[in-house]
């Protein structure tokens, strides 16, 4: 079995900061990891190579220091790795990020199964996944929390609803984006850790891809942002001393003025 799990690298931070010019993340002086939703489709792919054989191949797009992420990646069990780096590629929005993704999934050529993780922790619009699959024009299925068999036709896996699970078939070459449920991942190996350090990266650009300038990156993106911002949390306390009886009256009062017009 061909597996292919698209990762990427984010912030490791909460004090997210945004550049006013640019309106993209300030990632100078910030460290960067691996997406933690994507940890869940990196174990889950190792899982299915180690029950069904086949190998993991890892594809990540990016610059350069994207192949921090995809070392780690070896690390817990991925066979191969590819970094999508190229400046064309700057300023990507989920379907010109998804459309190069897919480029490379098809230069790859007979996968069976793609695996993304659920979002991103710094886009959070858990579009890419779906958007590999509208490319490819193959099926796609969010929000899987266990995949229950799979051979070389078919995938059967349970589908996270609100109210429980969708029991759900799909004919392979297929997409799935698994939320963190599906399972626990490992920590990386002492054998893990030296087969990183040697693996082959490869690292394909526009060009390698056959894409266009003008589909890929900024060019190719139908959705920009315009502004950006940080909302303020501004709190308000008040504080009311008295008797109990009087203090209730008092907060019940106050709410009652605020939420008139």
């Amino acid at each position: 079995m061909n597996l292919v799990v698209c990762i990427k690298q984010v912030p490791n931070t909460t004090e997210i900061r945004i550049d006013p010019v640019t309106n993209t993340l300030i990632r100078d002086g910030v460290e960067s990891i691996l997406n933690p939703f994507d940890a869940y489709a990196v174990e889950e792919a190792v899982r299915l190579k180690e029950t069904h054989g086949g190998t993991v191949t890892a594809i990540c797009m990016g610059p350069p220091q994207g192949e921090e992420i995809l070392r780690e990646a070896i690390s817990l069990g991925v066979d191969n790795i590819i970094l999508l780096s190229d400046r064309k590629f700057a300023g990507a929005d989920t379907w010109a990020t998804s459309l190069t993704l897919a480029a490379a999934i098809q230069k790859l050529g007979n996968i069976d199964l793609i695996l993304t993780g659920q979002q991103a922790t710094d886009g959070d619009t858990a579009q890419v996944g779906p958007g590999i699959a509208a490319h490819l024009d193959i099926p796609q299925t969010c929000f899987v929390r266990k995949i229950e068999s799979v051979d070389c036709r078919k995938v059967v896996l349970q589908r996270l609803m609100e109210d429980g699970y969708d029991r759900v078939e799909m004919q392979l070459p297929a997409v799935v984006s698994v939320v963190k449920e599906i399972n626990t991942p490992r920590l990386p190996s002492l054998r893990g850790k030296r087969n990183a350090k040697a693996a082959e990266l490869t690292v394909w650009n526009c060009a390698d891809l056959t894409l266009e300038e003008g589909a890929v990156g900024l060019n190719g993106s139908p959705t920009q942002v315009l502004s950006i911002f940080t909302p303020k949390h501004d709190k308000i306390t008040e504080k009311f001393t008295g008797a109990v009886d009087e203090a209730v009256d008092l907060i019940v009062k106050r709410l009652d003025q605020m939420t008139k017009p």
